[in-house]
């Protein structure tokens, strides 16, 4: 069945007075949990999914914006994501991976070799889970995920490089009695690694004192959100982070869950946040909720903050304009979902699409080499002429849903975008100059540095280069045992095998550039080549 989108058929949601953005509303014919838009075959276009007991229903975007429905995946599963669902391509074989926080486990659908189904992959371990993520906990190039648990120390599950994952508890947020709702992992600190921020629930003050966790690069964390300034006893099921100013540094909005009292909190870039509610406008916005994010939905230039429903425009100057119910009451989750550069929402079987305006855009999708797949955890800068604008590419925001991977910016009236970075978990660094606006790009790891990519201490050598249908691999260490993944520029993977021999038959790609990247155990290796 193919739907398409037309503002003929559209319903007017939202056209007050000034309104800086409008909504439109289209049906689509999900008859399951609301849950996800993320991109689901490696296309780099916003799906959208919901899930039933036994099966995982996903339109697939094409890129005129329309949408087809594949048949039903049957997956039995012993836990739903009755709070949370994150997603990510976590064993990097090009389809995206589902994880479901239910209440009473945890529950991991494994997309299989060709997305043609899942496997299900539950722990018996109790967990009353509420918001879940995936990321790269110990940086060793392979995401893990993150659960929060309501009633104990939070869970971990650290992938073994080959898909396989081990439980953990304890040591990212260990209030023993949990109260641990809302997780999202960003580099408050630029120091290149992930961290923690963990918005909390329920009970006494000390049980709803909200956590930073701080990762010291060495695998661990320490707790310093009171140091930081972020640690307040307020009930909050989740945060917004963004550079609302603009200034190379993070910022956060937690929502009050309970009392309309939400907060605002400046990076200070030294470590400790500075409150500026006061006169920012946020003390406008008398509800509460659950469901906190940020995007930039007017295309201007300045992250906003969607709350329950309700957005804060931002005015580029740490203050903020309020606009009430433009989306539901839960956000819905976030893409884009007509393909136009505007962000848009999903939720309760309603497509909520951005009507846009002239502002440009930009829109990035990371694949990662070294990294992980999605290049989660990757930090993205862009420069034009508004100034420089940051964002980190992650798994599971807000409370209960799951938005897109891809990494969009605004750009206001600005017609040159002088450099695009992206910052690798890896440390590997990619660098763009005088990217043209309104298009969405694709930037491979290591895709922007020619020569021998040497991450790991072990060089890696491709000959010929440019080749024409052989490629022979030689290095300080034995790869004849290792698998190779062959990428084009676009992000897919074109070839792959066994080394054996050494050699790799590249007759059949088309002419171009690629990345071969070789795994051996845990050691991940890359170069890029031409082929001629």
């Amino acid at each position: 069945m193919k739907l398409k989108l037309t503002l003929a058929s559209a319903l007017l949601f939202s056209v007050i007075g000034m309104s800086q953005v409008t909504f439109s509303t289209q049906g689509i014919g999900t008859n399951r949990s609301d849950r996800a838009v993320v991109d689901m075959n490696g296309d780099f276009l916003d799906d959208i999914i919901s899930v039933a007991t036994s099966s995982v229903q996903v339109f697939y975007q094409q890129p005129d914006g329309t949408f087809i429905e594949d048949v039903l995946f049957t997956t039995p599963a012993d836990n739903l994501p009755s709070w949370s669902l994150a997603a990510a391509d976590y064993d990097g074989n090009g389809y995206t991976d589902l994880l479901y926080g239910g209440g009473n486990g945890v529950t991991f659908m494994r997309a299989n070799a060709n997305g043609t189904g899942f496997d299900e992959v539950s722990f018996p371990q109790y967990v009353f889970s509420q918001r879940s993520n995936f990321v790269d906990i110990n940086n060793d190039g392979h995401l893990d995920a993150f659960v929060c648990h309501d009633v104990e120390p939070n869970v971990y599950y650290i992938n073994d490089g080959f898909g396989n994952f081990t439980f953990n508890q304890g040591g990212i947020g260990d209030y023993p009695t949990g109260g641990h709702y809302g997780s999202v992992w960003i580099d408050f600190d630029n120091d290149g690694d992930m961290d923690m921020f963990n918005a909390k629930c329920g009970g006494g003050p000390d049980r709803r004192t909200d956590q930073l966790h701080q990762n010291d690069g060495a695998g661990s964390f320490i707790e310093i959100g009171a140091t930081a300034g972020v640690a307040d006893a307020m009930s909050t099921w989740s945060s917004a982070w963004g550079d609302y100013n603009n200034d190379g540094y993070m910022d956060v909005f937690v929502g009050n869950s309970v009392d309309p009292e939400h907060k605002l909190m400046t990076n200070n870039g030294d470590g400790t946040f500075t409150n500026v509610t006061a006169g920012s406008g946020v003390e406008d916005l008398t509800t509460t909720g659950i469901e906190n994010c940020a995007y930039d939905f007017d295309n201007d230039g300045y992250i906003d903050i969607v709350s329950n429903g309700n957005i804060f425009f931002n005015n580029g100057d740490m203050t903020f304009t309020l606009e009430t119910d433009l989306l539901p009451s839960n956000n819905g989750a976030f893409g884009d979902l007509n393909n136009d550069g505007f962000v848009d929402s999903f939720t309760g079987s309603t497509i909520f699409k951005n009507n846009g305006n002239t502002n440009h855009y930009l829109t990035i999708n990371t694949v990662g080499v070294q990294s992980n797949r999605n290049g989660i955890g990757a930090r993205v800068s862009l420069t034009s002429g508004l100034g420089t604008q940051i964002r980190d590419v992650r798994s599971g925001e807000g409370f209960r849903l799951m938005s897109t991977l891809n990494t969009h910016f605004g750009l206001g009236q600005d017609t040159e975008i002088a450099i695009v970075t992206i910052t690798w978990p890896s440390g590997i660094v990619d660098v763009l100059e005088d990217v043209a606006v309104d298009q969405t790009i694709v930037i491979v790891e290591g895709s922007t540095t020619l020569g021998t990519q040497d991450h790991t201490g072990i060089q890696l050598i491709v000959s010929p280069n440019p080749a024409k249908d052989l490629i022979t691999i030689t290095g300080t260490t034995p790869f004849t045992l290792a698998q190779y993944d062959v990428f084009d520029m676009q992000g897919k993977v074109v070839l792959n095998g066994s080394l054996g021999s050494g050699q790799i038959n590249v007759s059949t790609l088309a002419q171009g550039t690629y990345v071969v990247r070789l795994t051996n155990g845990s050691s991940v290796n890359s170069q890029q080549f031409i082929k001629r």
